[in-house]
């Protein structure tokens, strides 16, 4: 511990040569994470967990952490809770991680931005612990699509409305695909095979067991929507994965909205899915107290905006942007987890940005796997980590397009080589 304080001394007065050696030294206050786990994602309406509800996923997530990190629950100061669709959320974190097992002094709340909800939760409690309000906190994604969407039932006033890029944060976000589909000519048939490449890469890593490492089982009950009855069943595996999808098969499906136009589908876009992540963080110095194993560091993340008609580009503007404040490339990116959340917008920020697709969603995305809202911030981390861990690399970045028309950002350095 007295090497690493005259390590981080020593950096501070010693300007650094790259970005690269910056966000890879070791020092007592990093924040760090110890543990990324997930549930399985299921089907939105028809899959595992229709019938489960927010707080009993959320509870048995949390209790998964207490079992796998083997933590003393009294040492956890916060747990925040990103998601989207569920106006109770900050009540359903609360109650949920006192029944888990968490103590009376552990606080709890909600935090919504969209689909980066679950990586802003995980940005709130790795902010706290670096100014030094708290030493160890939890972040968790959690979202029901099952539940029903979020869109709004009544137009903004009509003050609001005078404002064009206003009333474009009404837009659905199937007409914001068509719309960077058409303004950027990205073509059906680069959407159906880059879609294609997705469900491919996740039916490769499914087969292969490399989810089975950031993946915790989790019993529930399903009813039966026929007989009503209930049945006891353990979801062991994500269900999003369709093997055998062809770029073909994907050119076969029928437009998904087409008032707006004719090259997002039910193919090439992201599925409706139920799921949640976890991510424990806290000090460096204070794992290392605790015997908790480091798998990485959090180095930071950041979030811009953008016309909201045009929503799904978002993650071309927050990666650089991110990059930018640590001095860093893409080709010191080792793994990208970019949400997929239509193959329009995927394809834009590959072609824009210049991104090695080879190391980008290297086992599919959220077309493939599903796209749980305020889910899928922590679920990147989760699956992210997991990558580098398989291929011995070090620097994971993950971002995602936000509705209203927003992009986050999210860096972190893998430290089981």
């Amino acid at each position: 511990m007295a090497t690493e304080r005259l390590n981080s001394i020593l950096n501070h007065l010693t300007p650094n040569k790259s970005g690269l050696s910056a966000i890879t030294q070791k020092n007592p206050d990093d924040v760090v994470i110890t543990l990324a786990i997930r549930t399985p994602l299921a089907k939105g309406f028809r899959g595992g967990f229709k019938d489960t509800k927010l707080d009993y996923l959320v509870y048995s997530l949390l209790k998964k952490v207490i079992q796998k990190s083997n933590i003393d629950p009294q040492m956890v100061e916060d747990i925040c809770l990103g998601n989207v669709n569920d106006g109770k959320a900050a009540y359903t974190i609360r109650a949920a991680a006192l029944a888990a097992g968490f103590p009376n002094v552990s606080a709890a709340s909600s935090v919504n931005r969209f689909c980066s909800s679950g990586l802003k939760a995980t940005q709130d409690i790795a902010n706290q612990i670096s100014l030094g309000n708290i030493e160890c906190g939890i972040a968790i994604g959690a979202e029901m699509m099952s539940a029903g969407g979020d869109r709004i039932a009544q137009p903004f006033h009509e003050e609001i409305l005078k404002s064009q890029d206003a009333a474009d944060c009404m837009q659905p976000m199937g007409q914001t695909s068509e719309n960077v589909g058409k303004d950027f000519d990205i073509s059906r048939e680069a959407q159906d095979r880059f879609a294609a490449e997705s469900y491919q890469r996740a039916e490769r890593a499914q087969k292969a067991g490399w989810f089975d490492d950031e993946i915790v089982p989790i019993t529930t009950k399903v009813k039966d929507p026929k007989s009503g009855e209930e049945k006891e069943v353990t979801l062991t595996k994500d269900e999003g994965p369709r093997w055998g999808t062809t770029y073909e098969s994907l050119s076969k499906v029928r437009p998904a909205f087409p008032d707006y136009g004719d090259r997002s589908t039910g193919g090439n876009s992201s599925q409706v899915t139920d799921g949640a992540a976890a991510i424990l963080l806290m000090k460096r110095s204070t794992a290392m107290k605790m015997n908790q194993p480091i798998l990485a560091k959090y180095i930071g993340a950041t979030v811009t905006g953008l016309a909201p008609r045009i929503m799904g580009i978002g993650p071309s503007l927050a990666i650089p942007k991110l990059l930018g404040k640590y001095n860093l490339t893409l080709d010191d990116i080792d793994i990208i987890e970019l949400n997929e959340a239509f193959a329009s917008m995927a394809v834009y920020c590959i072609n824009t940005l210049g991104i090695d697709h080879s190391k980008m969603n290297v086992r599919g995305g959220a077309i493939a796997l599903g796209h749980p809202l305020g889910a899928t911030g922590t679920r990147q981390i989760c699956t992210g980590l997991s990558e580098c861990r398989r291929q011995k690399k070090k620097v994971l970045l993950t971002s995602m397009c936000i509705g209203t028309g927003q992009g986050m950002a999210g860096l972190f350095v893998n430290e089981v080589l």
